[in-house]
Parts: C-alpha cells; sequence; structure tokens
C-alpha cells in the first residue's frame, strides 16, 4: 500500500474544508429561503384630528353706566374735534343695557317742590312718596330735522362724568361766608326714547312714575337716596347713530349728547333693599302705557 505524500495530503485537506464552506452555505440559503418570513412592520399610527367644536355666538354684554357714558364721551369728543362719529359706534345699536339714575341724594324734597326727581317721607306714619318725571323734548332740542320722528321723552343723567350709580359721598361743609348758591345739574346726557310729531305714541305722555307705600323708619336710608333703574336696548337718533350730540351755545360749551333708547321696564329701587320699590312694564312695542 501507498503511504500518501504530503501533497496529496494538503490537496485532499483543501477540498475536504472547500465541501465544508460549499455545504455550510448551501445549508445557510436554503434555511433562508424556507424559513417563515417576518411580517412588514406595521403602518406608524395616523393622527386623528377631531373636528373642530362649533362656537356658539354669544350674548351681547349687558351694557351698564360705564358703557353708557363711553359712548357719549366719544361721540362728544368726535363732535368738538370736527370729525364725524367714530365707525364703530354703530355697532351700539341693539346693545341691551340697565342704567341705574340715582336721585334724591341730598335729601328729601319741600312739600311744593317740582323738581322732576323727588321723594318724601313721613317719618311718623311711615309713609314715602317717590315721584319720577320723565323730561318731553322735540326735535329741535337737540337740533334734529323737525319731520319725522319730532318728539322724545327720557331722562337726563345727573353727574355723566361718574361711573358710580350711587349717590356721591356727602360735600365737605363749607364755612358760612364761602357758600354759593348749588349749581344747576350738568344737563349734558340725555337718554330718550323717540317719537312720532305728535307725541301720541310716547310711553308715558307726560305722566310720572309714581309710588306710595309704607315703610318702616328703620327700613329707610335717606343718605343714600333712591335709584330709577333703566332697562332696554340702544336704538337710533333719527337720521343718526345711537348717539347724537350738539353745541348750541358755541364750541366752548361741552356738547350735550342724546341716546337713543326703547325702555322695556322702569324700576324704582332703595339701595340696600332686597326688591324693587315698583316696576313698571312697556308693553307695548311704539311705547303703550305701562302701570
Amino acid at each position: 500500500m501507498r503511504e500518501p505524500s504530503a501533497r496529496t495530503s494538503r490537496l485532499a485537506i483543501a477540498a475536504g474544508l472547500a465541501a465544508f464552506i460549499a455545504i455550510g452555505a448551501g445549508g445557510f440559503l436554503l434555511g433562508r429561503a424556507t424559513a417563515p418570513k417576518a411580517p412588514p412592520p406595521a403602518p406608524a399610527p395616523v393622527a386623528v384630528i377631531p373636528p373642530p367644536i362649533p362656537v356658539l355666538p354669544q350674548s351681547p354684554r349687558l351694557w351698564g353706566r360705564a358703557e353708557i357714558t363711553d359712548l357719549a364721551r366719544r361721540a362728544a369728543d368726535a363732535l368738538s374735534s370736527g370729525k364725524p362719529l367714530p365707525d364703530d359706534l354703530a355697532g351700539a345699536v341693539g346693545q341691551r343695557f340697565e342704567l341705574s339714575l340715582p336721585f334724591g341724594c341730598s335729601g328729601e324734597a319741600d312739600e311744593d317742590s317740582a323738581v322732576p326727581m323727588r321723594w318724601r317721607y313721613d317719618e311718623a306714619a311711615g309713609v314715602l312718596r317717590v315721584h319720577a318725571m320723565p323730561v318731553t323734548w322735540k326735535a329741535a332740542d337737540f337740533e334734529l330735522p323737525p319731520g319725522g320722528d319730532g318728539y322724545a321723552e327720557g331722562f337726563w343723567m345727573e353727574r355723566p362724568w361718574s361711573t358710580s350709580d350711587e349717590c356721591p359721598a356727602a360735600p365737605r361743609t363749607a364755612s358760612p361766608d364761602q357758600q354759593a348758591p348749588a349749581p344747576a345739574p350738568d344737563q349734558t346726557l340725555a337718554l330718550a326714547q323717540f317719537g312720532q310729531n305728535d307725541g301720541n305714541d310716547l310711553w308715558r305722555q307726560g305722566r310720572p312714575f309714581e309710588k306710595v307705600l309704607r315703610l318702616a323708619p328703620e327700613d329707610f336710608a335717606p343718605s343714600r337716596g333712591l335709584r330709577l333703574r333703566l332697562i332696554g336696548r340702544i336704538e337710533q337718533v333719527p337720521g343718526n347713530g345711537p348717539v347724537h350730540c350738539v353745541q348750541p351755545s358755541g364750541v366752548e360749551q361741552r356738547p350735550a349728547c342724546v341716546i337713543a333708547v326703547s325702555l322695556r321696564e322702569v324700576r324704582m329701587e332703595m339701595p340696600g333693599a332686597d326688591a324693587p320699590l315698583a316696576i313698571w312694564e312697556n308693553r307695548g312695542a311704539a311705547g303703550s302705557a305701562g302701570h
């Protein structure tokens, strides 16, 4: 038997190694081909955007004394500056409001007083009498055309420079030699309901808001006066926007302004009381008679 040579041994080893590699590679490829395939990657989650929540229109905020006086202030400033009314003031038409007008702050009126807004209290009898007379104007009082809506009724707002709906604090008492006649009330801001030429469709038609009621002395604080609360909506001054201002005595005079309103309700109130003293409702769209 012939012994294998070194060259023959090397060739045999190389052939075996090559066969081993070939078998291993074939097994790897065969296993890879027959192995179950991995599932494809899941798609990335899609963000779901919810539909926008509808925004419901909000009811207009109820205006008070601050908004009313600011409306007049801006209109007066435009007139004094020789400019037209700012465009945004037209948006006040239709705005709902509640406005308190304090009156009788200096005490009860004399028995024969003709002051439009007054009260008297009989402490012995425990009886309070209240009287609030609306003012009636003609169109010419506000330099409006005489035709069309020619009459109006309403109230002057005292102290229109203040946003407070309470009686002012008691003034400091002056010495006798310093006392001067009380100045006339500032009549530069009016709230008025406009009617036709004859004025027959005005709500009160010359009738006051009056009330007589029993009230114990401990339930009445005369130093706080009384209040007339006006509840309604801003309208349009005939031929103008919601407010109209004039300066009949010249440019040195503070403008007098009128704001057109329709009154739905008028209340007589006593500051601090839980309920109004009286309520009058305007039941007619054109201002039919109330209580």
